[in-house]
């Protein structure tokens, strides 16, 4: 299947160099590259809303035993850390 790409000057150069130093074809890097990128969004975009928090489910403890209390506070500060660390 053909598909025609307009490329800007420093993603064709990229385009290029990586293709040179992979010893490779343009067209094989490009299709690598799509291949995954568009893994990555789909497998990141069809989680289930627990996939998305399950690493910070359960890994909070307040040390107060207020959880029920301040649930929300301690797990908008657990999204915080975490969105700060990426």
């Amino acid at each position: 299947m053909t598909t025609s790409v307009r490329l800007d000057e420093e993603t064709e150069r990229i385009l290029n160099d990586t293709a040179k130093v992979l010893n490779t074809t343009k067209s094989e890097v490009v299709k690598r590259s799509i291949r995954e990128f568009c893994q990555k969004s789909l497998a990141e975009k069809t989680k289930k809303p627990y996939e998305l928090i399950a690493d910070l489910i359960g890994n909070e403890f307040s040390g107060q035993g207020n959880l029920s209390i301040d649930g929300e506070k301690i797990l908008r500060e657990a999204f915080r850390k975490r969105h700060d660390s990426d």
